[in-house]
């Protein structure tokens, strides 16, 4: 019995032991912040005192780069292609014939039409002067003069097939690769070639819609492209009338000059679109801002305590970003340690 009291004792005496030893370390993890004397310790930290400045408001954006026209050439007609005129990738003239398609059975066909339409032509003649002798009747008349209508226009209508077997390009540009050769059986539904204008590129973008009442037309905008440290210009000529309900975005189009060709159609462009500028505006480094639930926030240093303040951001660049609300000048922003930081933290900042 001794021996089970004493092992039931011993039990005891460890466990309240443990429990001790636990409470202490507690009061040491507690007290790691505070001196010896008991005061709490000053977290380090950088900052800055906000200002009030002139912000450039540029807005970053992605875009695409397309011809200023471009188009399929294709035939209107069926045929046999009997002569090419281009060279691919070649630069050609508005009005320039790019291919010939045999126009022969047309041209039989005009010469019967051409005949039937003399023929009903000097009937109309004959019928007019009988009208005037009263020999005929009026209707009869109206009727020779129906069949020449007719034979004018069916004489037209093979007019323009043939003029359709020669294909020429609509506006001046460069020609892409063609598809048939010489002696290709083509239809309508064959693409020969593409053909785009260059000298003119189209920059299209889309922006956010609460910058929809910001973006004029004439407004200069610079823009790169992947492989080149060259800033281009371009100036705005079209706005979308519309916010496009799916993405809440404003379609924008802007027309730049490339007459080196250094451009090409279908690539992606950085479009930098200047807004309006901002007096007295409060810009701040981005490493301060810590990213919430239902937003932003800082930390600003207030009597040797750091001080938690929502703010409400806006445009935002490389190292900075503009403050709508939540500061003002004057206040001292912790820049280094953020992350660390707990409301009512004690902190010595150094300003830089």
């Amino acid at each position: 019995m001794k021996i089970k009291y004493l092992v039931f004792a011993l039990l005891t005496i460890g466990i309240i032991g443990f429990i001790g030893y636990r409470i202490n370390e507690n009061k040491n993890k507690s007290g790691d912040s505070k001196d010896q004397s008991g005061i709490s310790k000053s977290m380090n930290v950088n900052g800055v005192v906000v200002t009030l400045q002139t912000f450039d408001n540029n807005l970053s954006l992605s875009g695409s780069i397309e011809a200023n026209e471009q188009v399929e050439i294709r035939s209107e007609v069926s045929g046999i292609v009997e002569g090419i005129y281009f060279q691919e990738g070649s630069n050609v003239s508005k009005g320039q014939v790019l291919f010939k398609v045999n126009d022969l059975e047309l041209r039989a066909q005009l010469r019967q039409t051409s005949t039937r339409e003399g023929l009903a032509s000097e009937n109309e003649r004959r019928a007019k002067l009988l009208l005037q002798k009263e020999a005929i009747s009026q209707e009869e008349y109206d009727l020779a003069r129906a069949d020449l209508k007719s034979a004018q226009a069916q004489s037209q209508l093979i007019k323009v097939q043939i003029a359709k077997t020669s294909v020429r390009a609509p506006f001046s540009g460069k020609i892409g690769l063609r598809s048939i050769s010489p002696g290709t059986y083509i239809t309508p539904t064959v693409l020969v070639a593409k053909l785009v204008n260059i000298g003119k590129l189209k920059i299209t973008f889309s922006i956010p819609e609460k910058y929809a009442n910001e973006i004029k037309t004439n407004t200069t905008i610079h823009f790169k492209v992947a492989g080149s440290d060259e800033k281009y210009t371009a100036k705005v000529y079209a706005i979308e009338p519309e916010v496009a309900v799916a993405t809440r975005t404003l379609q924008v189009r802007a027309i730049a000059d490339n007459k080196n060709g250094e451009l090409l159609p279908g690539t992606f462009a950085d479009v930098e679109l200047p807004l309006r500028v901002i007096k007295d505006a409060i810009v701040v480094p981005s490493e301060a801002i810590i990213p919430i639930q239902n937003g932003k926030k800082v930390f600003i240093s207030s009597n040797g305590k750091a001080k938690e303040v929502k703010i409400d951001a806006a445009t935002r660049t490389d190292a900075s970003i503009l403050v709508l609300s939540g500061l003002k000048a004057g206040d001292t922003l912790i820049t280094s340690g953020v992350m660390s930081l707990k409301n009512e933290t004690p902190v010595n900042v150094k300003i830089k």
